[in-house]
């Protein structure tokens, strides 16, 4: 009997399209067994790829990257054959910085004592886009501000208990801080970069090789699912599906505000894995001394998957929204 497609997930609203191409049977549809495994953090959903326990993840491109070059563990062949959600991430901060900031802005918090940020990885979308947001308002991410990492379901507690002065992460965990009045949003991912790539589906490459046609017929689900977590007239089902105990484990009418496109919500369609964004990504992480070199990442994004399972190249040119220079 072929095993299951086993695929890796975080608490995240842009997991929306994995859970519901699992739970509306898309995958079945197909003809492809698919099992969701919920991990508590992204080092988990690493190993795990790393060591053949997970075939796939949603995953930030720059972790992908970091697994595929060996800066974190056993480096790993892997492939990114689709994105699956752009914006959704915020840099929320604590409520006791909120007239401060207010009044000073970025540059005047980053006077005096040393604000502790947190992000939910290493190498993660979230740890480059706060870091070109912090360096485009002269504020040093390696000298100004300590930048730590936790899970992203632990940023909130993280605030209530003062470990740290704010954080970058994905929907829904600023609105949530927001709603229990311990923190405020100070941006939202989509005004430092509008539309920006957030997560990805990674592949180990042994799958893609042994069985190309169960790959085409996950990333036909996921299309699907991806296009049914856009409409506004799904978020409210989709809501209470997340709020689920075994997914996100929170109030519907609070992740229904997080998943709106209006309020900085995730957007799903963007789905074709654009090979500019990955070296923009890479270019940064140089940036930053996280990754040795750019090249070492070239052939991660794999376009040419994405077409086969019926996929369409951008009609328009899609640009990067910067030099990378800050």
């Amino acid at each position: 009997m072929t095993k299951p497609i086993r695929l890796g997930l975080l608490r995240l609203c842009d997991a929306a399209p994995l859970i519901i191409a699992e739970q509306d049977a898309l995958f079945e549809e197909q003809g492809v067994k698919v099992v969701l495994s919920v991990e508590p953090s992204w080092d988990n959903v690493a190993d795990k790829l790393g060591y053949g326990t997970l075939d796939g993840a949603l995953i930030p491109p720059p972790l992908a990257m970091a697994c595929a070059a060996g800066l974190r563990g056993r480096p790993t062949e892997l492939v990114v054959p689709m994105s699956l959600s752009s914006n959704g991430n915020a840099v929320t901060l604590a409520a006791s910085l909120k007239a401060r900031f207010a009044q000073t802005g970025l540059a005047g918090l980053a006077t005096g004592r040393k604000l502790r940020l947190a992000v939910p990885h290493y190498f993660s979308t979230h740890d480059l886009l706060l870091r070109y947001w912090l360096a485009a308002h002269s504020v040093q991410p390696d000298r100004d501000v300590t930048i730590t990492v936790l899970p992203p379901a632990e940023m909130v507690s993280g605030l209530a208990g003062e470990a740290i002065d704010g954080f970058c992460a994905g929907a829904p965990w600023g609105e949530v801080a927001d709603h229990a009045g311990l923190g405020f949003i100070a941006i939202r991912s989509a005004a430092i970069w509008q539309d920006h790539p957030e997560k990805c589906l990674v592949l180990r490459g042994d799958l893609v090789a042994r069985d190309p046609s169960r790959v085409t017929g996950m990333l036909r689900a996921l299309k699907v699912a991806a296009a049914l977590c856009d409409l506004p007239a799904q978020h409210e089902l989709l809501a209470s599906l997340l709020a689920q105990p075994e997914f996100l484990d929170l109030p519907a009418w609070l992740l229904e505000t997080a998943l709106a496109p209006r309020s900085g919500g995730p957007l799903f369609t963007a789905q074709y894995p654009v090979p500019a964004h990955a070296r923009w990504f890479a270019a940064q992480m140089a940036r930053w001394g996280k990754l040795p070199s750019v090249a070492s990442v070239e052939g991660l994004y794999r376009p040419d998957l994405f077409i086969a399972a019926g996929g369409v190249v951008p009609g328009r040119r899609t640009e990067v929204f910067c030099d990378g220079k800050g």
